[in-house]
């Protein structure tokens, strides 16, 4: 098992949680909405290390990573991710995000081509009719402590500097999925980097979005997983990685 090394970056005012593991060339995790590098990755990770140095990161407000006093959005992720890889000296990386991380993905490779080898992406779309409308009116409605939500509070409660300001960070997400307009079509059409579009037959990810986007890009890959639904990165590790490791070494 590869240690893991731990680190916080500065990244204009926000100090960014780090976590580097692995050997080879560098594969950037990106986690979903709400949740930790730990709830994302934990089944995860360990496989992808043994090819890659896998760089898992915490965006604003999420895990270890104290908020600031500023809106979330995934422009800002965008930025504050391709500034903290920029400090590490890390280009060509090959890029895996899920649900929200997939969006920031999405956004890294498009806008940051030099950063980005290859993008993989699980439950995540590339504009606002990514999701079906039930999804959307479930995330509005959504409350703090809502049964749905309690794995995502209990793990951030564990690691977070400021365990209180769990309800601000639903209010934040919230705010930040419905105010998204989305990556243009030009950028994805434009997209240097090959794509993967992953997604379980069960997902909220609708999959004719899904279909759209692989379709859209240069270069892109499809993978739809039967029986499955957006937690797949945790319950069917097994054939996440399995892609995962296809794609990412594919010449």
């Amino acid at each position: 098992m590869h240690e893991v090394h731990s680190e916080y970056v500065q990244v204009g005012t926000l100090q960014m949680y780090c976590e580097t593991q692995g050997h080879g060339p560098p594969l950037l995790l990106l986690h979903a909405g709400f949740a930790t590098i730990e709830t994302s990755f934990e089944k995860l990770r360990p496989v992808l290390a043994k090819r890659w140095t896998t760089i898992a990161v915490e965006q604003q407000g999420h895990g270890h990573t104290a908020d600031i006093d500023r809106a979330l959005t995934y422009e800002q992720m965008v930025k504050d991710t391709a500034a903290l890889l920029r400090k590490k000296k890390i280009t060509g990386a090959s890029v895996f995000g899920w649900s929200d991380g997939g969006i920031v993905a999405l956004g890294l490779a498009a806008r940051h081509p030099k950063i980005v080898h290859k993008v993989a992406t699980i439950g995540s779309g590339y504009n606002s009719e990514a999701e079906t409308p039930e999804f959307k009116q479930r995330l509005a409605e959504m409350k703090p402590d809502n049964e749905h939500t309690l794995p995502f509070r209990d793990a951030y409660r564990e690691v977070a500097p400021r365990p209180e300001e769990w309800p601000l960070l639903v209010e934040k997400v919230k705010a930040m999925y419905a105010g998204f307009k989305g990556w243009s079509e030009a950028e994805m059409r434009s997209l240097k980097a090959p794509l993967m579009v992953m997604l379980g037959d069960e997902d909220f990810l609708r999959p004719e979005h899904a279909l759209e986007l692989f379709r859209m890009v240069p270069s892109g890959t499809l993978a739809i997983l039967p029986g499955s639904d957006h937690s797949a990165p945790v319950t069917r590790t097994d054939w996440v990685t399995a892609m995962l490791v296809d794609f990412f070494d594919a010449p």
